[in-house]
């Protein structure tokens, strides 16, 4: 399962990967539900802020790829990771890190840090924009640290199993295997218990 699988593309690549033999996502948006249909993909066209319209304990393995910074009911998301995934089922789940380096710099020097946008302007507040196409929409709702993100999935049960970083925009990339807490983006692993 996909939480926020778009078009699906990066859905099949992954399915692929792990040889799932079933593969599902959840969308928000309807045309690219339409577009991950045609891939063979079982697409829910949904809110992922509110319950999923899947029965407990069905899935192996769910992602979330640079997805739950977006949504405003964390809470809600990670509950309905635990419910459906299956007993020993884990989830990949993949976010900015509003510790990162070129965020510290940012909030250093009194800008807004990158992954934050105030307004519909992303520009605005920071020492540039990242993402200027992105203004409104898919605006960052939830910015987690290493720690967040990890005492978040423990909270609600799930076994912490590894988290990576990757990225130092501005430093070396060595640097992500010193210092995982500090890199652009953290991906977790967790398991149900």
């Amino acid at each position: 399962m996909d939480c926020g699988c778009n078009n699906g593309e990066f859905t099949v690549e992954v399915a692929k990967r792990i040889r799932s033999c079933k593969v599902y996502g959840i969308e928000i948006n309807k045309e690219a539900c339409e577009i991950a249909k045609r891939k063979e993909i079982k697409v829910y066209n949904e809110d992922l802020n509110i319950k999923f319209p899947i029965r407990s304990s069905t899935m192996d393995v769910i992602i979330a790829n640079q997805v739950i910074e977006h949504l405003h009911d964390t809470d809600t998301f990670v509950k309905e990771i635990y419910r459906i995934l299956k007993p020993k089922g884990y989830s990949i789940i993949s976010t900015n890190n509003l510790a990162a380096w070129h965020n510290i710099s940012a909030l250093l020097l009194g800008k807004q840090p990158f992954p934050s946008d105030i307004c519909s302007d992303p520009s605005i507040g920071k020492l540039f924009a990242l993402w200027a196409g992105d203004a409104g929409f898919f605006s960052h709702l939830r910015i987690f640290t290493y720690y967040g993100l990890r005492e978040l999935f423990e909270y609600y049960s799930f076994k912490v199993e590894k988290i990576v970083g990757v990225g130092h925009y501005i430093f070396p990339k060595f640097l992500c295997l010193v210092d995982k807490k500090h890199t652009a983006y953290l991906t977790i692993k967790v398991r149900k218990i």
